[in-house]
This record gives structure tokens, C-alpha cells and sequence, in this order.
């Protein structure tokens, strides 16, 4: 006779958690725009997963066109995406290298972050403080 899994199967926690880690993402954007277009749009925006508007704050963009380097402007994808994962509770990771140019250039993280594997990575707490300093072009996403 089969029994159907135990709550307390790790299957079954990890599926549970992928869908409740899915509710928590629908607010991230489904499609990165480069900071070139977003300069172009009157009231720069896109969609998120869940196929609803997302505004950019015009002057945090037309902040970023000024600051950065305009060989940036056509490589940066807005928003910058920052993944969080419940087995590294302190710091959190990259994967966009014009991201890390871009921070790096910008004095966010120091010359002492490198990319390895194709991620930089930087504590929770300095994410959160640049996501503060340029909100709407940050956001953070929970992974499993």
C-alpha cells in the first residue's frame, strides 16, 4: 500500500516553499530594461511577473545617466537584480556584470569585490543600502 509523503518530507517542504518563494517574486520585473531606453521614456517602465506596471523613479534614472559612463548606458539593465537565498542568511549575489562595473564605478561596493563564477557578492546590508540610495532601479529576489 502507498502512503502519500509526510509534511515533513523534504520534498514536500521544498515544493511548498518554491511556491510560496514564487508569490514573494511576482512583484519583480519579468523583463530588464537597458539604462539607454529607460533614458528615452518619458515615464520609463515595464512589467512584472505578475503582468503588472513597474515604474522606474525618473530621477533616480536621469541620476544614473549623469553618474555613469554613457559606454554603460547600453549595457546596464534596470533593475539591478540582487538574489537572496535562505542558505547564505548575510550577504547575497549578482550575476550582471554591467551591474558590478556600474556599483563599482559609482563607489557602492569597494575595489576589494570581484566577480567569481560569473556572481559578485556583497552583504545583505550594503544591497539594502543601495537599493535605499536608487530605489526602483533595485530589487531584491528570493531564490531557493
Amino acid at each position: 500500500m502507498t502512503h502519500p509523503p509526510r509534511i515533513t518530507d523534504e520534498s514536500v517542504l521544498t515544493r511548498w516553499m518554491s511556491i510560496e518563494i514564487g508569490k514573494l517574486n511576482e512583484g519583480t520585473v519579468q523583463k530588464r530594461k537597458l539604462l539607454s531606453v529607460l533614458l528615452g521614456e518619458g515615464a520609463p517602465r515595464t512589467t512584472t511577473k505578475k503582468g503588472e506596471p513597474y515604474y522606474f523613479q525618473k530621477e533616480v534614472i536621469a541620476a544614473l545617466g549623469k553618474k555613469l559612463p554613457h559606454q554603460i548606458h547600453g549595457r546596464l539593465k534596470l533593475p539591478i537584480l540582487f538574489f537572496l537565498s535562505p542558505d547564505v542568511p548575510d550577504s547575497c549575489f549578482c550575476t550582471d556584470e554591467a551591474a558590478f562595473d556600474s556599483l563599482r564605478f559609482l563607489g557602492e561596493i569597494s575595489e576589494m569585490h570581484t566577480m567569481q563564477e560569473g556572481r559578485f557578492w556583497v552583504s545583505r546590508a550594503i544591497a539594502y543600502a543601495i537599493m535605499h540610495t536608487y530605489p526602483t532601479a533595485v530589487q531584491m529576489v528570493m531564490t531557493l
